[in-house]
């Protein structure tokens, strides 16, 4: 990172393998609406969750490296899977540079449903990382804890599909058993889903509690920025957002403007 120039003025890169990190970066700037933020998404390379660890650490790392040699303060991984692959070793190649990644909300699920049926919805590489099994791991005796790999549900959200009856069917057939044996709690362990979060809860019913991880991102992202003294001094402003994609079209800026205009 450039030196001699004042880093507190610098943008926060968040990314994500399309809109999915949109869900995420909605919650950073409702943490620090005075930052200026890029966001990129990698929809060339999408989808993630259907590649192997090594291919998604490698784009990780190539990401930050283009962000840190173009001079960003702060780095957002809003997606779970590139997260899980690369989060240990980008932390230790950056160790000046704030990193953090996003898990699924199992934590306050679980703590919240002792004892009932926590459904995690997300990508298939998602759910068989090590990092997710961890995880999983120290709340297995606290509830019933079910997988659901949800290969396509991200591609409804990468092509504007939200809250249509094509989503809604899908996700019918994705869950009919949870029809027949509810369940207590739904863990979105995709940054893309909460943009179908109500429609998945229109599939499941509305005493279903559903949870993802995008706040407590937003709030370790806060914390971090201020404990490498990277903070922006004048919080009275409103910060920009510089949109980026590797396979940029018309229709994807409308698609990345909506989502958000939709749930700012």
């Amino acid at each position: 990172m450039n030196n001699t120039v004042d880093q507190s003025k610098l943008p926060i890169a968040v990314f994500d393998s399309g809109a999915g990190g949109l869900s995420v970066l909605r919650e950073i700037i409702k943490e620090m609406p005075w930052e200026d933020f890029i966001y990129y998404g990698d929809t060339k390379n999408a989808p993630y969750g259907t590649k192997s660890s090594e291919e998604v650490k490698n784009l990780v790392f190539g990401h930050v490296e283009d962000f840190v040699s173009e001079g960003v303060k702060a780095v957002a991984i809003a997606c779970n899977t590139a997260t899980a692959a690369a989060i240990k070793p980008l932390r230790a190649a950056y160790p000046k540079l704030p990193v953090v990644g996003i898990e699924p909300a199992l934590k306050p699920a679980v703590e919240q449903n002792q004892g009932g049926r926590v459904l995690v919805m997300a990508t298939p590489r998602t759910l068989q990382e090590g990092k997710f099994q961890r995880l999983k791991a120290r709340f297995d005796d606290q509830a019933e804890i079910i997988l659901q790999p949800c290969a396509g549900l991200m591609e409804y959200v990468e092509r504007g599909c939200t809250g249509t009856q094509e989503v809604r069917e899908f996700l019918r057939q994705l869950l009919w058993e949870y029809l027949e044996k509810p369940v207590d709690a739904v863990v979105l362990g995709c940054t893309h889903y909460p943009f179908v979060k109500a429609d998945i809860q229109v599939v499941l019913g509305p005493g279903v509690k559903i949870y993802d991880g995008a706040e407590g991102t937003a709030r370790e992202l806060h914390r971090r920025i201020i404990k490498f003294g990277v903070e922006r001094e004048d919080q009275n402003r409103k910060g920009s957002i510089d949109f980026r994609n590797s396979a940029p079209t018309e229709e994807r800026s409308k698609l990345y403007e909506a989502l958000m205009k939709a749930h700012l």
